[in-house]
C-alpha cells in the first residue's frame, strides 16, 4: 500500500502523518518524542516503513489507536443537557435575540405604520433563512452525515450550521436575500450590483475558528470547508476562480449528501462528540 506523508503542525505539535489514497490518515509519527501511532491495525507496517526515514532517532515506541497516546489531548467536561448543543434548532440564536431584545407591541405598529425596515426585520429574516437551510441540512442524516445549529461562540457570534460527517466538516453561514439577484467574487459579495459584502471572507475565518476548535480535542488534523448558502436569491453567480468558499443556494446543499473518504466513522463520531459540547466552544 502506497502511503502519502504529510506534515501538520498545531497547537504546539509537529507531527508526519502517513495516508491513504483517498486522504484518511492510517498513522501519525511525533516529530518530538519520535513515537508513532498507528490508527489503522492493517496498515501498521506500511505505517511504520514510510515513516521511519523521516524520524533520524527512530527507534522510537508504537502505538496503536485507543493506546496511551505520548501526549495528553485536554479534555472537556461531561456533557450535560444544557452543554448539549445538539438540540439547538436552526437559529436557535436569532429566536431568543428576538424574544429577549425584539420589538413590543407598540414598536411593532409604529414600524408598520411608517413603513420603516428595523434591525428586527432583519433579524427575522435571518432566521427564516437558518431555518430553511437547517431544514435542508437535516436531510442529509440519513446520510450519515451529523448537523448542528446556531453553535455559539465568545464573541457574540455564531455558527449557522456545522455539517460533520464522512465527507470532512463544513462550516455553514446562510444568507437570505429574498427576490434579490446575487454575485459572488473572491473576497465579496454583491447583493443586487449594491456595496460589496465580505461574506466569503468571513466565511473562511470562521472555518479556521472551528478548525481550532476540533483540533484542540482531537488527536487527528480536522479538515473543515466553508460553505455560504443563499436563501431565496433569484440569480447567484459565482466568479470561476472561486475555490476556496463552497456556493449553493438552500436546496443544493444535498450535494453534501455522498462525499467521503476524508474521515473515518470513528472521527466523525469523535469530532461530533467535541462540537456538539457548549464548552469546547468557550474560548474561541
Amino acid at each position: 500500500m502506497e502511503l502519502k506523508v504529510t506534515r501538520w503542525q498545531r497547537f504546539g505539535r509537529d507531527r508526519l502523518y502517513a495516508n491513504l489514497p483517498d486522504g484518511i490518515a492510517a498513522g501519525w509519527a511525533d516529530l518530538k518524542t519520535w513515537d508513532i501511532t498507528v490508527l489503522r491495525a492493517e496498515y501498521r507496517d506500511d505505517v511504520i516503513a514510510v515513516l521511519t526515514p523521516h524520524l533520524p532517532n527512530y527507534p522510537g515506541q508504537v502505538h496503536s489507536a485507543g493506546a496511551p497516546a505520548a501526549e495528553v489531548l485536554p479534555t472537556l467536561p461531561r456533557l450535560t443537557p444544557a452543554d448539549d448543543l445538539a438540540g439547538n434548532s436552526p437559529g436557535e440564536s436569532l429566536r431568543v435575540l428576538l424574544t429577549e431584545s425584539g420589538p413590543g407591541l407598540w414598536d411593532r405598529a409604529v414600524s408598520r405604520l411608517l413603513r420603516r425596515p428595523t434591525e428586527w426585520d432583519s433579524w427575522r429574516k435571518g432566521l427564516a433563512g437558518e431555518r430553511r437551510v437547517g431544514a435542508e441540512l437535516n436531510r442529509l442524516s440519513r446520510h450519515g452525515w451529523h448537523v448542528l445549529h446556531s453553535i455559539p461562540l465568545a464573541d457574540k457570534v455564531d455558527v449557522d450550521h456545522l455539517l460533520i460527517g464522512p465527507g470532512g466538516v463544513f462550516s455553514i453561514n446562510t444568507k437570505h436575500h429574498h427576490k434579490k439577484a446575487v454575485w459572488v467574487g473572491d473576497d465579496a459579495v454583491k447583493v443586487d450590483h449594491g456595496k460589496p459584502a465580505p461574506y466569503a471572507r468571513k466565511s473562511r475565518a470562521e472555518a479556521k475558528r472551528v478548525v481550532r476548535v476540533l483540533e484542540r480535542y482531537c488527536a487527528f488534523p480536522v479538515p473543515v470547508d466553508p460553505v455560504l448558502v443563499f436563501v431565496g436569491v433569484t440569480d447567484l453567480k459565482v466568479v470561476a476562480t472561486q475555490l476556496t468558499v463552497r456556493v449553493y443556494r438552500e436546496r443544493q446543499v444535498a450535494a453534501l449528501a455522498p462525499l467521503a473518504g476524508v474521515l473515518t466513522a470513528e472521527q466523525v463520531e469523535q469530532v461530533y462528540s467535541v462540537a456538539r459540547h457548549r464548552q469546547a466552544w468557550r474560548q474561541v
